[in-house]
């Protein structure tokens, strides 16, 4: 009996790697994690990990931080684009795969990979169209709509719209070193940080903080709802897992859109559906294509 065919699955993180094994029918096998550091380092890891797992691979599957030059015609493609990023300008995520193992491999950015992953399997199943956003270290969104994802000269940067400016937050001149105050610079985790010194989940329960990172985010949402009108929102990142927040957003959400909104706010934004799995199934869906 033969056996299904394996695909190497790599979520690219800003301060990790996380590493997995899986089939078509979404079977991990083996995962791990290792540590962003250099391009050499951590892809080198990378690559002995997979090769210490045995066995052939029929694909690998990437879905990365960014930006990321994804154009099939640029000498470049595969490799991360100017990002803030220490060592990883420049840096092929793709080369070191391909030579060791010669197979083909895709790759995407991580809330694309998510937001695909999402729409198959996840919480947007049967629905037609996902919007995910990610809030974490940084901010990023991804669109897919029925089955396609949405891309121009290249993929979305939702994290660096133009925000207006919470009443109670106009001191702050933002933490993206390209834009200041962008939605990213705002409500970032180290935005939080920059400006409270602790993140969102360790703050009091009554802090102010709460307040304004939820308006801005509900704000964009509210952006985004009008430009696509996405079936289901996804939220997925470490500042969006703060207790309570989700109800925040909703609520400011709402409040931004009024009778715009299409449907019952707690249906339209929602947690991941496939939890700390969905950027390695988003590796895969990948993979898959």
């Amino acid at each position: 009996m033969t056996a299904p065919a394996r695909y190497g699955l790599i979520e690219a993180g800003g301060t990790k790697f996380v590493l997995g094994v899986a089939d078509a029918e979404r079977t991990i096998m083996a995962r791990t994690r290792i540590p962003t550091t250099t391009p050499e380092e951590t892809l080198g890891a990378a690559v002995e990990w997979f090769a210490a797992q045995g066995g052939a691979y029929a694909a690998f599957g990437i879905a990365s931080f960014g930006p990321l030059d994804l154009d099939p015609a640029s000498p470049d493609f595969g490799c991360v684009r100017a990002t803030p990023k220490p060592h990883w300008s420049g840096a092929s995520l793709i080369a070191p795969f391909m030579e060791r193992f010669g197979v083909p491999v895709a790759i995407d950015t991580d809330v694309n990979g998510a937001a695909l992953s999402e729409a198959l399997w996840g919480a947007g199943a049967g629905l037609g169209s996902v919007l995910y956003l990610t809030i974490g270290t940084g901010i990023g969104g991804g669109f897919c709509s029925d089955g396609q994802l949405l891309r121009g000269l290249s993929h979305p940067e939702m994290g660096h719209i133009r925000m207006p400016r919470h009443p109670e937050d106009m001191d702050f001149v933002g933490s993206c070193p390209f834009h200041g105050d962008c939605l990213e610079g705002l409500a970032c985790g180290p935005a939080v940080t920059a400006r409270w010194g602790q993140s969102l989940s360790e703050l009091p329960e009554d802090h102010p903080g709460k307040r304004i990172i939820a308006w801005y985010i509900g704000r964009a949402l509210a952006t985004f709802q009008t430009v696509m009108e996405p079936a289901r929102i996804v939220l997925g990142g470490g500042v969006t897992a703060t207790e309570g927040l989700l109800d925040l957003i909703r609520a400011e959400a709402l409040a931004a859109n009024g009778s715009y909104t299409v449907g019952k706010i707690d249906e339209l934004i929602v947690p991941p559906g496939l939890g700390d799995n969905a950027g390695l199934l988003g590796a895969l869906a990948l993979a898959l294509r």
